[in-house]
């Protein structure tokens, strides 16, 4: 259903880490490799299967070992115990196969095109019409790796960006919508103009979004990608 690249970086243990507990349902693993800032993460997949990793010095603090049997509700209580806070868990959105094909199949809309430095002005212009919080959930800056913008008579009123994502071949995109102009389709075919543009390169389109973010779960859906599941990691406020 989803292209290799994707369960295989997300489902393929890697060379650097053991399993302190799988079974169907739930696993654990150490790795040695982790960034500071990732030094905990939950996966959980659509098919309601939870993949937990962390380094070794937050297995301890958590009284995790190797082989010890524990569950998911083990494991959040420890989790609670230890102090250790989460963020606060992202959807992820893919294409499947079937779906890049069809992707892959359409030209881009005469209304979009990339931006460039050269378009400085007008994404300032159109920045200061989005309003803060819009622009943080976004992230959509004008110097990432690629940025498409769609336009409504001469005006730039959507646009999108992507940088490849924690060296991975994945592609992380945000997309931003002035108020006036949603509903109209302008997000879902930047979306897809954009990811054809990674796909082009190499990279598979990630489009992340918070549980509680109706209106970015809905966009996803409306451009064509499914939910793959959600994935979450330690704070960066957490004392631990």
């Amino acid at each position: 259903m989803f292209p290799s690249t994707l369960t295989e970086f997300w489902l393929t243990p890697s060379t650097t880490s053991r399993v302190i507990h799988e079974d169907d349902a739930f696993s654990v693993l150490v790795d040695t490799v982790l960034d500071e800032d990732e030094r905990l993460t939950i996966l959980t997949t659509t098919d309601g299967r939870t993949r937990v990793l962390l380094t070794s010095a937050v297995a301890t603090t958590m009284g995790l070992e190797d082989g010890q049997p524990v569950d998911e509700a083990d494991f959040r209580q420890r989790l609670e115990k230890s102090g250790i806070s989460l963020h606060g868990a992202d959807n992820l959105f893919y294409f499947t196969d079937e779906a890049r094909e069809t992707l892959l199949g359409e030209p881009d809309d005469p209304s979009i095109r990339p931006l460039t430095e050269a378009d400085a002005d007008m994404f300032g212009q159109f920045e200061a019409a989005a309003s803060e919080q819009d622009r943080d959930d976004a992230f959509v800056e004008l110097d990432h790796w690629a940025v498409y913008g769609a336009f409504d008579d001469g005006r730039l009123v959507c646009a999108a960006s992507m940088y490849p994502w924690n060296d991975t071949p994945l592609a992380d995109l945000g997309v931003l919508t002035l108020p006036p102009y949603r509903g109209k389709g302008h997000a879902r075919r930047l979306v897809r103009a954009i990811s054809r543009h990674a796909l082009a390169r190499g990279y598979e389109p990630q489009y992340r979004c918070q549980l509680d973010n109706h209106a970015s779960v809905a966009a996803a859906g409306s451009a064509g990608l499914t939910r793959f599941g959600t994935w979450d990691i330690v704070s960066p406020d957490s004392a631990v």
